[in-house]
């Protein structure tokens, strides 16, 4: 499995795919997750689902092997998550047998090529069984010949292989079969985080409101409002108005200490314009351009590119979404 190629079509899926597409998408990152030892990020990536789309986190396990795979996890670590409580108890040992019978059962080419046909018992009956390696290798316990076997898979079982009790133990302890590493689960459930966010766009109504959640992700204290004195010496310094939002915003509080990653954003005294640009931060990394009475805030990234909002507004709540996503 390619760790950035499985990410960029989780987040693409998560943006655009139907919802029970997206739910899978999520549900099968959580359970990667998990798999690899991070099941902090594994639990956060499910909290926040449940937070941002209201639907039961019982859906994330709503099949015999995804809702085994979870107990067989939390069994291992020796905890159940808040978000599990949805989740049906099991008896562990009848599951542990019910898997080793799948992980037992021979495949045919067709199986599944008829679901829901009235043939399909029959060609199931005589269609050539063959033994299938990669469940061979979770029912010998043999998690380097999982690996070797699905290392090209885009989107390898990880249900089955977290379901597969003897293996319980080593994944949550950071066996990490996929060799996914220490810092990219983090990264994974941030980026899918804010990409539910996206689809799911929720926040603070009012732009006070906003500001003001900001700051308590952020563990700050506002600044005081802008003195009317100070804004409009600004405005006469730099020659024209400032856009509507932007205005409010300094009449909430004269620029914001700055944090992890955004910048200070700057009291009206020391803004400076550069012909259509007004820069707002320092670092210079944070623009408000106009043409005629059209505004866009501008985010400056040398190395990522350049991000452009439609507003002011759009950029505090383009960053209070990745605050939350973080949190």
């Amino acid at each position: 499995m390619q760790r950035d190629d499985y990410l960029e079509t989780a987040v693409r899926d998560v943006l655009t795919a139907d919802e029970a597409a997206a739910d899978r998408r999520i549900g099968h990152a959580a359970l990667l997750l998990a798999t690899a030892g991070a099941s902090d990020a594994a639990d956060r990536l499910v909290t926040q689902w449940h937070a941002v789309t209201g639907r039961p986190t019982s859906v994330l396990a709503d099949d015999a092997v995804r809702a085994r795979a979870w107990a067989m996890l939390f069994e291992a670590r020796g905890d159940r998550p808040q978000w599990a409580d949805a989740l049906v108890p099991l008896d562990l040992d009848a599951e542990e047998q019910a898997h080793q019978a799948l992980l037992a059962r021979r495949v045919s080419d067709l199986d599944g090529l008829f679901d829901g046909s009235p043939v399909a018992g029959a060609v199931s009956a005589l269609a050539p069984e063959r033994p299938d390696p990669v469940r061979d290798a979770l029912a010998a316990a043999d998690l380097d010949a999982w690996a070797a076997l699905v290392e090209t898979h885009p989107n390898p079982d990880v249900a089955t292989l977290a379901a597969t009790r003897p293996l319980a133990a080593p994944l949550t302890a950071g066996a990490d079969p996929l060799g996914l590493g220490t810092e990219w689960p983090d990264q994974c459930a941030g980026a899918l985080i804010a990409a539910l966010r996206e689809r799911h766009p929720t926040g603070p109504a009012s732009l006070p409101e906003l500001i003001a959640a900001i700051l308590r992700l952020r563990g700050q204290r506002a600044p005081a409002p802008t003195p009317p004195a100070d804004l409009a010496a600004t405005e006469h310094r730099l020659g024209f108005r400032l856009p509507d939002d932007y205005r409010e915003f300094l009449k909430i509080a004269d620029g914001l200490p700055a944090d992890v990653v955004f910048p200070r954003l700057l009291p009206a005294r020391e803004l400076r314009a550069d012909g259509a640009v007004v820069i707002v931060s320092d670092p210079a990394t944070v623009l408000l351009t106009h043409t005629g009475d059209n505004w866009r805030a501008v985010e400056v990234d040398l190395t990522y590119g350049s991000t452009a909002h439609d507003s002011f507004r759009a950029l505090l709540e383009h960053h209070h979404r990745l605050l939350e996503a973080s949190a």
